[in-house]
């Protein structure tokens, strides 16, 4: 499976953003995305705890509501979008691999779980592996993902595996060339694949996160 790293179809491309989503889409792909809670407990698509990178504004996610939110991305042409909005472009025709970015309260992955219920291509994913055992705790059946970055080691990576109830793995490449990694019985998918170059060595054999092509 290949999937587009916060739809990001070419370098001119903004991230997670809903015409990046279509443009994926478009092209058949599934897509990876970040999201994040505002002020006012909505779910959105955005990578950054804080607009500072983006959009200049050293202002946190969690402080703002979404219509600040909207209002200050829509006038910088690159509107922060729904994760609502994502689901309805979505038509569940299209793998979407949500990325927990913060530390979610059980109440808000309950949330979380009925704002998706009736979309099947959803898998939740994070670093914060808390978030993804909570979300198993409340329903058993989530499709959900183990994140790791390049300093975890491979004896943590292949113990954690081995949860009967996580779905699959999302490697930084740097493992990508591991024969313990590559022995693991689970789906795994290498991030981030940034140029058609590692693309065509590594896509024949494996499940990317990918952009620029």
């Amino acid at each position: 499976m290949l999937l587009i790293h916060r739809g990001i179809v070419k370098k001119n491309y903004k991230e997670n953003i809903l015409s990046s989503f279509k443009s994926s889409f478009n092209k058949g792909f599934g897509i990876e995305t970040d999201i994040h809670v505002t002020k006012d407990n909505k779910f959105i698509c955005f990578h950054d705890f804080t607009l500072n990178r983006t959009f200049k504004i050293k202002k946190s996610i969690k402080d703002l509501s979404y219509q600040k939110l909207k209002d200050i991305s829509k006038n910088k042409k690159a509107e922060i979008p729904l994760l609502k909005d994502l689901l309805k472009l979505s038509k569940d025709k299209y793998s979407l691999f949500i990325e927990i970015k913060p530390l979610f309260s059980k109440k808000l992955l309950k949330k979380l779980i009925k704002e998706t219920n009736k979309f099947k291509k959803c898998v939740f994913i994070s670093f914060k592996e808390n978030n993804i055992y909570a979300l198993l705790k409340i329903k058993k059946s989530t499709n959900v993902g183990l994140s790791f970055a390049p300093n975890t080691s491979i004896k943590t990576i292949v113990k954690k595996s081995k949860n009967k109830n996580v779905n699959c793995l999302i490697l930084d490449k740097y493992f990508i060339n591991s024969k313990k990694i590559q022995e693991i019985k689970k789906n795994k998918y290498f991030y981030t694949i940034k140029n058609k170059k590692e693309f065509l060595k590594y896509s024949n054999k494996n499940n990317l996160i990918f952009e620029n092509l």
